[in-house]
């Protein structure tokens, strides 16, 4: 990408941002608090850092008694009460990646006791197996069931919160040992609802729990499975359909990876989904030759901004998803 087509990302995901830092999928539609995250993350890549930590602090000062976030708001108001746990722990990514870009401690220290609880919720949900549970429902229940591109992503955030709080100094110790347990679990596919999506596929990597050279493995193992070339990533396997979000978290993957060649192949064939405001259209349908669904996504265009950092070197997208040993985490806080 360009300079200017990052700007021109930029601006259309500003452009659909809420003057109280909320960022919907799309104008006037609804919010989950992940890619609420990752669109706030795609402004920081981009270098919009007020208005990227005013989205954190939109969803921080929606936590609830728990330590969760709702999974879905309209408007500001809540549409889906269940508290998911991937969607709760995603902040910690989001937070650090600020922090890398900015070095804004008063932010991390202000949003570390959102961390904190958010990350308490989420342990609660961990399985004697390692794995973490989907959700808690409204009545306080839990669903036990796990989802691997949901752990994959969890792992990624507890290694991330882990960071954020040595570099603030506080005690991380129990989410490291969590994170270490559900890396042990997420190479395990057993364990995890089976599920025909991409993301089940990468998000191991992405998220680093398979890493050196047997992440290069893995993404080999099923490459063809996925990946349609000229069109990028499919969202399931067994249907026609590639997606900017997949595609670009891919190649966000591989540029971490140092496979540069392929990362920037994989952000070429987002151009036919990119509309000249600098928005993204969330599919394309290839059988019937067709855009699909009628919508254009702030986490997609979020995560197009974070593989083009990443493809360029940008540092701070770069660290934020290079995984960290857990014997390293010491050593890493302050970077």
């Amino acid at each position: 990408m360009t300079p200017a087509e990052v700007s021109a990302t930029a601006r259309w995901i500003l452009a659909v941002q809420r003057a109280d830092g909320a960022i919907p999928w799309d104008d006037g539609g609804k919010l989950d608090p992940w890619n609420h995250v990752e669109a706030a993350m795609g402004l920081d890549a981009a270098g919009h850092h007020a208005e990227a930590a005013a989205a954190l602090r939109w969803l921080a000062e929606r936590q609830r008694p728990d330590g969760s976030f709702a999974t879905a708001y309209q408007d500001g108001l809540v549409t889906d009460p269940h508290g998911d746990s991937n969607f709760t722990a995603y902040l910690a990514v989001g937070l650090r990646h600020h922090l890398r870009h900015t070095g804004n401690l008063a932010l991390a220290r202000e949003l570390w006791p959102v961390v904190r609880a958010a990350m308490a919720f989420v342990l609660d949900l961990q399985r004697p197996d390692g794995a973490i549970g989907w959700h808690r429902r409204p009545d306080g229940s839990a669903c036990e069931l796990a989802l691997r591109a949901g752990c994959a992503s969890i792992h990624h955030a507890l290694r991330s919160a882990a960071l954020l709080g040595q570099r603030l100094g506080e005690p991380t110790a129990d989410l490291s040992a969590a994170a270490d347990r559900l890396r042990a679990a997420l190479l395990d596919a057993t364990l995890f609802l089976p599920k025909p999506h991409s993301m089940d596929w990468y998000y191991p990597v992405l998220g680093g729990a398979v890493t050196g050279a047997a992440a290069r493995a893995w993404l080999i193992t099923d490459w063809h499975r996925f990946v349609v070339p000229g069109l990028g990533v499919r969202c399931v396997h067994d249907q026609p359909w590639t997606t900017g979000g997949e595609t670009a978290e891919l190649a966000l993957t591989l540029a971490v990876q140092g496979e540069s060649a392929l990362a920037g192949a994989l952000l070429r064939d987002l151009a036919r989904l990119r509309c000249p405001d600098g928005g993204y259209w969330t599919g394309y349908q290839f059988a019937n030759r067709v855009l699909w669904p009628d919508e254009r996504t702030t986490w997609t265009a979020g995560a197009v901004l974070l593989a083009a950092a990443a493809l360029a070197g940008d540092r701070a997208t770069l660290g934020t998803f290079t995984p960290v040993p857990a014997d390293k985490e010491a050593l890493c806080a302050s970077s």
